[in-house]
């Protein structure tokens, strides 16, 4: 597929945004492009994959450091959506359709 350099600065800029605007970031980019750019609708999809997954992976955490394990596991995920994140924008902005590991697919691609 190719892919124009305004589809991989939008779709690298959904993950950017992420950072300061978890939802409303990503959200709009994504409404507003998605129509027009398919490489723009696979992250947008993969982003919000990954948002639920994670959230999911926080709230069992949060729960687990009731056993004190969940300190270290919120850490872990902490570092791994930030890491992961920066990974994403920068292979979709290489052109890449760039697949999170640890991501539950709700939204299929």
């Amino acid at each position: 597929m190719a892919t124009t350099e305004d589809d991989r600065l939008f779709s690298m800029l959904l993950y950017l945004l992420s950072l300061p605007f978890p939802i409303l970031g990503p959200l709009l980019i994504w409404l507003l492009k998605r129509d027009n750019s398919d490489f723009v609708d696979y992250h947008g999809k993969e982003y919000f994959n990954f948002l639920i997954s994670f959230t999911i992976y926080g709230i069992v955490s949060s729960i687990l450091m009731i056993v004190l394990i969940g300190f270290v596991l919120l850490f872990i995920v902490g570092i791994a959506a930030l890491v992961l994140t920066i990974i994403a924008a920068v292979k979709a902005y290489q052109g890449e359709q760039y697949r999170i590991p640890l991501v539950i697919r709700f939204i299929n691609n």
